[in-house]
Formats: structure tokens, sequence, C-alpha cells
């Protein structure tokens, strides 16, 4: 859910909408509060600039509280609302001033917003110059700007740029002579004029009180020199900025650089974010100005936390500068070390955008502290497009060597499975042969041994008495199953076993075979009797 605080005129009207919402759905809540058409409402204060009815807020990357203001050209406002409406257009109005630091001879160009009081312009100057508020003196305020608590609307000053120039006053004694050769509007308050009033009396050195020195000498340093590993030095470093700036910053990546680009660069392609490296430097004068202003602003806060990885590290003490170049000259080469070794302290802070490429690490942008939000704001968006282009390609790349690894696991499962079916086949046919060679040992051995059985058998007979023999014959006549006659003549007196030894003398064993008498029919091979009682006729 989105929070719009959004004013027209007198009027505020709180609206909470989906991120999934359009900017035009806004509108149509604001036409039933506001009783103003749609098509008569400009609704303006996009950090983005103009936006369409169409637009849809995810992809503005707004914070979840947001301030607007609604613009009716086309309605003439009553006299009551005119004075009021132009007055709160003119806040929300960004005005430029062109500071010019006469001692330093640079130029510093800083966005305020009209609702800035001139005391609030006089303390940024005083972290960019190190000249206290109350040793600072001015040229081009307008001549009604007598109350440092005016708003620089109510100030009176140019829109939408304002030069203005400043310097140290030199000594109590050069004031006046000062203030006829510079005009010097400079206004200190009460709480301020108390803080710094009884300061000699006290003996407290004026470069000491007045924060002459370094800002690193009036601050406990951002992160901890020679610190053990990485990661310690990132959570002192994220407490201290907390304690500094406050707790609306960047979600600063607690590990090692080479932990950070692992984060950020070596998971799936849809997973994979662009690195910002924050290097930090308390002895540069912009560093207030930059955390204060553009680091922590909302919209810079957000955008970094859904599209970036933020590892930040503190370039201050001249050990953890080494300790980066080191870094640096192992993650990417000894070109951009020397790259950030050619930068002079009061160009810090730097911001460096850094983009994974298959196999090596490309630092798109190096953004210097003396930059404002929008300007900033358009140097990531403009390294996110470059990123985004490249990730499309890598998901692109990505899809089709998983599709292609895909087809490759299905043809090796499939050869698998292949290969398996034709070793249980094998395996089967090997199986079955052997089985086919176990039966035929066995019908050979079975047949080795009828062979056996019958030649014994044979052998045992007794030899067939002759047709004239004396004692009584019985001449038997024996068709087999395939219609082939046996014949053999018996003695009498012979047992049946001899009968059923010679026929199974001849292959067919009566363990097999029945011998039938044809007439009366009857099964002779249960009868223990002589031959005789075979008959003289066929069996």
């Amino acid at each position: 859910m989105l929070n719009f605080r959004v004013e027209y005129r007198d009027r505020n009207v709180e609206v909470v909408v989906e991120e999934s919402s359009s900017v035009g759905e806004i509108k149509q809540i604001l036409e039933t509060e506001l009783q103003v058409p749609v098509s008569k409402m400009q609704l303006k204060g996009w950090k983005t600039g103009e936006v369409s009815d169409s637009t849809v807020l995810r992809s503005l990357h707004l914070p979840k509280n947001n301030s607007l203001y609604v613009l009716t050209p086309d309605i003439v406002p009553t006299a009551s609302t005119s004075q009021t409406s132009a007055q709160q257009e003119s806040l929300n109005q960004n005005f430029l001033l062109v500071i010019s630091h006469r001692e330093a001879q640079r130029d510093y160009s800083l966005n305020f917003p009209g609702s800035k009081t001139i005391q609030e312009v006089k303390r940024n100057i005083y972290d960019l110059t190190n000249i206290p508020v109350r040793h600072q003196q001015w040229e081009g305020w307008p001549t009604i700007a007598t109350d440092d608590s005016l708003t620089l609307v109510a100030a009176g000053i140019s829109y939408p740029c304002h030069h203005l120039t400043v310097c140290r006053r030199s000594s109590p004694a050069n004031t006046r002579e000062q203030s006829e050769e510079c005009t010097d509007v400079h206004m200190v308050s009460d709480s301020e004029g108390d803080d710094f009033e009884d300061a000699s009396e006290f003996g407290v050195d004026e470069v000491e009180m007045f924060g002459m020195g370094t800002s690193g000498s009036r601050k406990s340093p951002m992160m901890p020199e020679n610190a053990e590993n990485e990661g310690d030095a990132l959570l002192h470093f994220t407490a201290e900025f907390s304690t500094r700036y406050g707790d609306c910053h960047p979600v600063f990546f607690i590990g090692s650089l080479e932990a950070a680009f692992q984060e950020a660069f070596y998971g799936k392609a849809r997973d994979r974010k662009l690195l910002a490296i924050y290097l930090h430097n308390d002895e540069s004068v912009l560093t207030n100005v930059f955390c204060s202003q553009m680091l922590c602003a909302e919209s810079i806060v957000s955008y970094l936390s859904q599209n970036f990885i933020t590892w930040a590290w503190d370039v201050t003490k001249e050990a953890n500068r080494a300790r980066l170049l080191t870094m640096c000259t192992r993650h990417f080469g000894s070109v951009v070390a020397q790259t950030i070794r050619t930068y002079k302290t009061d160009q810090f802070p730097l911001f460096l955008i850094v983009m994974g490429k298959r196999a090596s690490n490309e630092v798109l942008n190096v953004i210097q502290g003396n930059t404002t939000v929008d300007e900033l704001m358009m140097r990531l968006m403009g390294a996110m497009d470059i990123f985004t282009a490249q990730q499309q390609e890598d998901i692109r790349d990505e899809d089709e060597r998983e599709a292609r690894e895909m087809v490759k696991r299905e043809q090796d499962e499939a050869y698998r499975l292949s290969l398996e079916a034709d070793r249980k086949k094998r395996e089967a046919q090997e199986r079955e042969e052997a089985e086919q060679v176990r039966l035929e040992q066995i019908r050979k051995e079975q047949e080795e041994e009828r062979e056996a059985i019958r030649l014994s058998l044979e052998q045992a007979l007794p030899p067939e008495p002759e047709e004239d023999s004396s004692e009584p014959i019985s001449k038997l006549r024996i068709r087999t199953p395939s219609g082939e006659f046996l014949e053999r003549r018996f003695l009498g007196s012979c047992k049946l076993q001899v009968l059923f030894d010679f026929v199974a003398s001849k292959g067919y064993p009566w363990e097999e075979f029945k011998l039938l008498t044809t007439f009366p029919r009857r099964n002779v091979s249960r009868t223990p009797t002589g031959a005789q009682d075979a008959g003289r006729n066929n069996v």
C-alpha cells in the first residue's frame, strides 16, 4: 500500500492505494473528495517528473509515504483561496542556489525546496565549507531576508535559480569594514547565539569550537582501522551511519566485497542485481550534504533497495583506503584501483555502479559527491536500463541453456532406460538359453538312462524258444502306437514280466504304456501271471 498526502489550496486529502493502481485512479478519488473534474486537474510533485494517467505506481518506485499537490489552472480560485494556493505551490517548488565560496574559489549548486529556511541553508553550507554559521558573511540575499527563520519563498529569492556568495569573517575588528564591502544579512538565532556567546570565557579554542578542523576530528570514525574482517567493519559503519544521518538510509550489505559479488551477480539471471559501492570519506566537505540530502532521500533509498545490493567502505583512514584498493585490484583489476587513487579527497564520496558480465565485472558509472538527488536518480536509472537490457539477454541465454540441458537430461534418461531394457532382454535371453541347455541336458540324460535300461532288459531276456520246442509256446503279436507290429515266442511258463521286459526293450517301458488284449479287451499290465494267460491272440 502507498500513502499520499495531496494538497489543494487550503485542503489536505489523504489517499491510500495499492502499488498496482494507476495515477488516473488517484485522480478519480481526488475528483470525489475535491469536487474537481479529472480533466481540469494537474497532479504535481512526482519525483520522476511528469507522469501520465495510465502510469502504474509500481513503475515509479515510490516510497511508502508521498506528498503531492493539485493544480487547476482552468479553475479560477476565489479571493480567499487564491493567495494561499499560490503560496503553497511556491513552497513545493525547488530552488537552485548557486553558492560561490570566495576563499576556495569554488561554486556549489544545491537544490532546496521553497519551504527550506535560510538558517537550514546556512547550516548545510557549514558542512560544505567548514565556516560556522556565526562566521558566515553573505552576498546576494534579497533585502527583505532579514530573518534566518524565513523560508526561501518568503525571502523573495529568484526562481528557479538564485546566485549567492559566502565568505568567512576575518575577525570582529574587520566586521564593519567587511559589511561595507559585502552586504551581509546574516541573522543568528537566539539559541545559536547562546551556544557561542561565552565560548571565549571558558577557554575554548575558536578553531575547535567552530569546527574549523577536519570533520573526522569532530566525529567518531565511520569504520575502525584494521578491523579483523569486513563484516565487523560494515556493522560498525552501518551503526555509525544511522547515528549520524538517521535510520532512513540504504540497507548496507554486511559481509565481504566478494560475498556482495556473490549475492548480486551469481544467482539465477532473474534474481541478479546491480552492485552499488559507496565510498565514504569524512575529510571531504561534500560528505555530510551527500549523505543527508542524497543518500538518505526516500526515493533513493527505495530505488536502491529494490534494484541494488549496496556495499559501503570508509576510506578516511589510510589503512582502510589501502585495504579497499587491494580488494578492487583483486576483483576489478588494477585499472579501477588506479582510477580510485586519482580521485582527490574533495571529490568524495564516490558511488560506483558495478554490473556483473559473464566472465568479468564492469564498473558502469562513478558518481561523485557534488551531485543532486535528481541527477543521482537519473544516473542510477540509466545504469538500471543498461543492466536490464543485459539481464534480459542473460535470461534468454539461461532459458535456452536450461532447455538444452533438459533435452540432454531427457536423452540421457531415455538412453539409460534403453540400456536397461537391453540388459534385461539380454539377461532374459541368456536365462532362456541356459534353461534350454539344462532341459536338453536332462533330456539327453533321460534318453541315455532309458537306452541303458532298454539294453539291460534286452540282455536279460531269456532266449526265444524254437517253434518245435516240446514245451508249451505262446506266440504273441503286439501292435505299437505307431502301427508297427512286434512278434515273439514265449514259453508258457514265463512270467508276464518277461513280456513287459520285451516290450520295454523295444522302447515302450511299461511305466509309460499299457498292454491290452484285443478280445476280450482287458489290461494285462496288472496281471502277474504267466504268458499263457495272455492267450495266443494278438495283445
